[in-house]
């Protein structure tokens, strides 16, 4: 009897249980069409909504893997969220007059560690937790933008007032082809980046806070990050290229829009042989002894992307247990 110290708890499969869930989410946009240069600068007038399903498995006291699958829409626009006024972050972003939208679809797999522990069935489980999150999600997504009503040129543009994709247009000189032996291109420009892939990897991590509602509802609020392994959630990362290496008059049209608020006060020939009008410090390759170029976007912070929730969760294969009285 000295050395007995107890039943030792075990987390068997009748306290295991499964549920599923469904999600309203909020997202918000951080990167290179954020209000500021500042990294954690967002528009909350952008806010966009998401709704998820999930699946998830409690298979220990404190511990619950889920698979997720949400679908929603980040935005940015210079003109909207920068301020003209602003000599230090705003007015080169107001001149820059970009603007995208991005639908996400994301499918991820976290694991959820609560603070308080249950060691008994889904019955006894605790009135409330706070718990922590992490795991790992791959995520399809496809910036766009609205196109302007002409070229750089003037002439009327076939997709004027439609929303286009970003990606193939190489709006940063991905799909520039140079003639042989050209080399009158700074090194630090674009061309010759890869294109960037519209399915991605993202790192989900957060808190949350869960409540049980009866016997088998709860209900959780989180607040979550997605840290992404691209800055082109919004087709905005580097330098301004030369106009004259884009394939086409739309792709021009999209990578440069100061024409579109401010007159040009300058015209460079491009490699195509078209002479452009720009704006001082936008539109056009350009590198001082300094290292210093038109910079389009800002390529080192990556983008992300925040996410809070509001989750209601049904536990599965189970039932009310009410006591009987004779």
């Amino acid at each position: 009897m000295m050395t007995y110290r107890g039943r030792k708890s075990f987390f068997g499969k009748e306290k295991v249980y499964s549920m599923i869930g469904f999600s309203v989410n909020a997202l918000n946009y951080y990167g290179d069409l954020a209000p500021t240069t500042s990294k954690f600068s967002t528009d909350i007038s952008f806010t966009r909504p998401a709704i998820g399903i999930s699946f998830g498995h409690r298979f220990g006291p404190r511990y619950t893997l889920t698979a997720n699958f949400m679908y929603g829409a980040i935005k940015g626009s210079d003109q909207k969220s920068a301020d003209a006024a602003d000599l230090d972050n705003g007015v080169y972003r107001y001149r820059r007059n970009l603007s995208f939208r991005n639908r996400i679809q994301e499918l991820s797999i976290v694991a959820s560690i609560d603070l308080f522990e249950n060691q008994a069935t889904y019955i006894s489980r605790v009135a409330w937790t706070p718990y922590i999150f992490g795991g790992v999600a791959v995520f399809h997504h496809n910036p766009q933008a609205k196109a302007p009503a002409t070229d750089l040129q003037g002439n009327p543009l076939p997709e004027a007032g439609k929303w286009v994709n970003l990606q193939p247009l190489g709006t940063e000189g991905q799909y520039a082809v140079l003639q042989k032996g050209d080399s009158t291109h700074k090194q630090d420009a674009n061309y010759g980046i890869k294109p960037y892939k519209r399915i991605q990897i993202s790192i989900p991590i957060g808190i949350g806070v869960r409540f049980r509602l009866n016997e088998v509802f709860d209900i959780s609020g989180e607040l979550g990050f997605r840290y992404l392994f691209t800055d082109y959630i919004d087709d905005v990362s580097k330098s301004y290229v030369d106009l004259g290496v884009l394939d086409s008059e739309l792709a021009k049209a999209m990578s440069y829009r100061t024409n579109e608020i401010l007159p040009p006060d300058h015209s460079y020939k491009g490699r195509d042989g078209q002479t452009y009008k720009v704006l001082s410090g936008y539109g056009e390759e350009f590198t001082d002894d300094k290292g210093n170029t038109n910079m389009r976007g800002s390529k080192t912070n990556k983008d992300f992307i925040m996410v809070t929730t509001v989750k209601l969760t049904y536990i599965l294969g189970k039932s009310f247990h009410r006591a009987k009285f004779r």
